[in-house]
């Protein structure tokens, strides 16, 4: 683990900063105060800098015009490349994966973040907020029929989550062979919004595995995915890239499997407690501070 010690030291020695968003920049629709200064201060002082989220809720183009309302980001064509989401990342692995060309459909639990990454690849979806209200018959001889060309289950946060959809998911990998189950990310809790914390995907995702035995392909956070994509298309060296994150178990373990620097702002998931319990499994972040703000003083120097 490198011996980082100061914020002052962290910012002169990178290039680029990868913004996480739910509980550093905002949590729910309050914006954190101070954070979209020292955003502005650091693209001043020359730094790239980019938001990757696992919240899978909306579009990268939702993310977009939040992170514009809140001052974040300017209103230009090159704006988009700065954000990527769980859901880009799901449609990205798809098109990995020969989709839309094999002719194979999408099965989705989420919102219209997936649906909306799905279509913008191409890639036909079922599921999502269409199958929100509907309930499996349980009658004698009755059963829900699946659509045998669903070549895989994604799967992330969805407040409109039920039974059916589990069921319909659950069938399409228990009996269509090779159907893939991608998950867009593991996070148990969420800052959904500033006076509480919620379920994340991860709970959805482990209710599939449970009736399944089947281990997801992890496309989000801490996987290596996203931050390929960035290295690829913004040539940059990882080790001059920090990740600034929430999180322990997906930003600080981001950083660490895939050679970032990172750091941790108290703003948002981790207390103090979580933070002395941190053990190998994630690694410690090479710096902690309060709050994103805290890098205005230090893009000054």
């Amino acid at each position: 683990q490198r011996a980082m010690t100061s914020l002052q030291q962290l910012t002169s020695s990178v290039d680029a900063f990868i913004f996480d968003c739910d509980g550093v920049l905002w949590r729910g629709d309050e914006p954190i105060a101070g954070a979209n200064e020292a955003i502005a201060a650091l693209r001043r002082q020359g730094k790239k800098i980019f938001f990757i989220t696992n919240n899978a809720t909306k579009s990268r183009a939702g993310f977009l015009t939040k992170l514009q309302s809140m001052g974040y980001t300017a209103d230009t064509g090159e704006a988009m490349k700065e954000v990527l989401s769980s859901a880009f990342a799901a449609a990205a692995f798809l098109r990995t994966q020969g989709f839309p060309e094999n002719n194979k459909k999408v099965y989705v639990i989420g919102e219209v973040g997936i649906m909306d990454e799905l279509a913008t690849a191409g890639i036909p979806a079922l599921g999502g907020p269409l199958d929100s209200d509907k309930v499996p018959p349980f009658g004698k001889g009755q059963g829900v029929h699946v659509d045998p060309s669903v070549g895989a289950v994604v799967v992330g946060l969805d407040r409109s989550f039920c039974y059916y959809k589990l069921h319909y998911a659950q069938l399409c990998l228990n009996t269509i062979p090779d159907c893939q189950f991608i998950a867009t990310n593991p996070d148990a809790l969420m800052h959904a919004t500033d006076v509480q914390e919620w379920p994340g995907a991860g709970c959805f995702v482990s209710a599939l595995k449970y009736c399944t035995k089947t281990e997801p392909i992890l496309v989000g956070k801490p996987e290596r995915f996203l931050i390929d994509h960035v290295l690829r298309e913004h040539n940059l060296d990882p080790a001059r890239i920090c990740m600034v994150g929430d999180r322990l178990d997906t930003d600080i373990l981001f950083a660490n499997r895939n050679g970032l620097q990172s750091l941790l702002v108290m703003s948002g998931i981790t207390t103090p407690a979580i933070l002395s319990e941190a053990g190998p499994e994630t690694g410690k972040p090479d710096v902690v501070t309060d709050s994103v703000a805290d890098l205005v003083a230090q893009s000054k120097l």
